[in-house]
């Protein structure tokens, strides 16, 4: 469980951040669209803690067993979008550069008790 916001001024292209229910918290996309893009390619994104495409691919695996056409679902949905999917390492790479390279010094608080979330990702 978590949540998705927005960060700052502006419209779509604005980054977003991910608050988990265990209080840990990163920025992993900068505007909707490449959020968009990390949750259709790789649905998993949240356990691919070593940004592989190995550790990756073990993971797209299990999640196959329990949604069979979860590639077919995700070209719908990116058709529906008209979105360009970029390849499974390209996202990661991504999520990476923006969770640990971009928002390395972003640390979001915890409002009603005035701490600060833990780093959803270790560099």
């Amino acid at each position: 469980m978590g949540t998705f916001v927005f960060c700052g001024e502006g419209g779509e292209d604005r980054p977003v951040l991910f608050a988990d229910s265990e209080g840990r918290a990163a920025l992993i996309a900068i505007g909707l669209p490449e959020l968009l893009q990390l949750l259709l390619v790789a649905p998993w994104w949240r356990e691919c803690q070593a940004f592989t495409k190995e550790e990756s691919g073990e993971l797209a695996a299990e999640y196959l067993e329990d949604i069979p056409d979860l590639f077919t679902q995700r070209d719908h949905a990116a058709a529906a979008l008209g979105l360009t999917l970029p390849t499974e390492g390209q996202v990661l790479a991504r999520l990476r550069e923006v969770a640990l390279g971009i928002g390395k010094d972003f640390v979001p608080v915890f409002t009603p008790e005035v701490e600060p979330y833990a780093p959803l990702f270790q560099s």
